[in-house]
């Protein structure tokens, strides 16, 4: 077993087209060696978080369907039957190794509402407490458009970030990030480490992704850029490599790891939420030695500072915070609602008052991604 200081708090991520038979059902096989790779990771002192895909390519074949849905009604009836025999097959194949696995259904509200989202941590660090095995997807059965993750690669990386994990593997049907598209040029070449996601790893990622699955190489790497800004390692690769995830953790596998910048202080859960989740109520448009303020961590967001208050919020809200031609600088939790501010009443202008305090900031250019 690993010393106390080597175990982990290990994210798995993995794809639909990594767990179903080429017919689209779930394959047992590669469920079964899936869960043997867990168990020797539990099996040595690591705790595991599982992110399963599956739930729709699993059950559209038991309704009667050829190829995979596409309506959304079609795919939350699909996700109703597969979820079930996903766990099934997982809490099966589990407890024949002696571990309990359990079951979280998310949705992007889950995240937005910040009580639920403490919830959610809260919930999980219980479960890991106790030795269990999460597995987590996305409440596909339930969810609308507006309320997705969009794919399970973005859904790890927050869960990854929301309960301080110390590595995420995400595992597909490619063993890595290539400088170009593998399948159209054959002598493309895998990019061992990735330490800085640029502009051109971008667009060489390109958009595409499997038949079964909804998350291609872009929303790998945006999963990567969620995870590094949290000071969270990972790992991309092949999912039926033998041993996989064992030879990621340890570093010896084929395959491209992703390294967070250890002389930036990652994001702690409370910004990651500001940053990732919180869906902004409105905007404040700053003056520039403020934002110069905000932008070198010399400062908290002033009354005296702000320009202009656009959109409706309330105290507690996250408001967009914008310079003077409309450029986001950041992201923060307001002390005042909008109207007061708005008024210019005798708080702004008697007295210099706290709108948004450092330590409730998050800086757009910092983190280099979307952050709305």
């Amino acid at each position: 077993m690993y010393a106390d200081k080597e175990r982990k708090r290990i994210v798995v991520k993995i794809g639909s087209s990594s767990l179903t038979s080429f017919q689209g059902e779930i394959s047992l096989k590669k469920l079964e060696n899936l869960v043997n790779q867990i168990v020797k990771l539990k099996d040595e002192g690591h705790e595991v978080i599982l992110v399963s895909s599956g739930a729709v390519a699993a059950g559209y074949r038991k309704l009667g369907f050829i190829d995979r849905p596409k309506t959304l009604p079609e795919k939350q009836a699909s996700a109703s039957i597969g979820q079930g025999l996903l766990m099934e097959s997982y809490s099966t194949l589990f407890l024949s190794h002696g571990y309990i696995a359990s079951q979280l259904l998310i949705t992007r509200s889950d995240f937005s509402d910040e009580t639920r989202y403490q919830n959610v941590r809260n919930t999980m660090n219980v479960l890991l407490d106790r030795g269990i095995i999460p597995i987590i997807n996305e409440n596909d059965t339930v969810t609308i458009n507006r309320l997705k993750f969009g794919d399970n690669d973005t859904l790890s990386a927050k869960v990854a970030g929301l309960i301080d994990a110390d590595f995420l593997a995400i595992l597909s049907d490619i063993d890595g990030l290539y400088e170009d598209n593998p399948h159209t040029n054959p002598n493309a070449k895998r990019i061992l480490e990735v330490t800085d996601i640029t502009e051109d790893i971008e667009a060489a990622a390109g958009d595409a992704g499997s038949s079964v699955g909804t998350g291609g190489m872009k929303s790998k790497l945006d999963a990567f850029k969620i995870s590094m800004a949290a000071g969270i390692n990972g790992f991309l690769g092949k999912a039926d490599t033998p041993d996989i995830l064992d030879k990621a953790i340890n570093g010896t596998e084929d395959g491209t790891y992703f390294t967070a910048d250890e002389n930036v202080a990652p994001l702690n859960y409370k910004k990651q939420w500001i940053a990732f989740h919180s869906g902004p109520k409105g905007e404040i448009v700053v003056q520039e030695k403020t934002q110069e303020f905000l932008m070198h961590r010399e400062g908290s967001l002033d009354s005296d500072g702000i320009v202009n208050v656009k959109g409706s919020f309330k105290k507690g809200d996250v408001v967009r915070i914008l310079d003077q031609d409309g450029r986001e600088i950041g992201l923060g939790i307001v002390n005042y609602a909008s109207d007061e501010l708005a008024r210019k009443s005798d708080l702004l202008q008697d007295e210099i008052v706290h709108v948004v305090d450092l330590e409730a900031f998050v800086c757009h250019l910092d983190l280099s991604i979307p952050v709305c």
